[in-house]
């Protein structure tokens, strides 16, 4: 993809502006449906959606940078991801009481988001 990815603040083909709501949007991957946004933030530098995948990998809930949102769809309430269920499925765990303050786990997940835009 690009060597310019930028994990933490979204693509200009998301079109997304500070304080845009995305919660109870349906996640889509490039291969279905993954979930629904259950939290959404626009903080700048961390930038992020977390998605409660239900069923699908058992409840867990993923955090996928802003970075990796191609496109969102308001009319739709869809966000598109250029990633596969796999890639998201495999993605590091999510804890709660972590924060996007912690830079270790900060830096893990985009390490994890990243290597797929090299």
């Amino acid at each position: 993809m690009s060597a310019t990815w930028d994990a933490w603040n979204y693509r200009e083909s998301a079109a997304r502006t500070a304080g845009s709501g995305l919660v109870g949007y349906r996640v889509h991957a490039t291969d279905g449906d993954i979930g629904k946004i259950d939290d959404a933030s626009d903080e700048v530098g961390t930038s992020r959606i977390v998605v409660d995948t239900g069923p699908w990998i058992f409840g867990r809930k993923v955090v996928l940078p802003a970075g990796t949102v191609e496109r969102v769809d308001d009319t739709e309430q869809k966000v598109y991801v250029d990633l596969t269920k796999e890639q998201i499925k495999n993605s590091p765990e999510w804890d709660e009481s972590s924060t996007m303050d912690d830079s270790e786990y900060r830096n893990r997940l985009g390490s994890y988001y990243g290597s797929f835009y090299r």
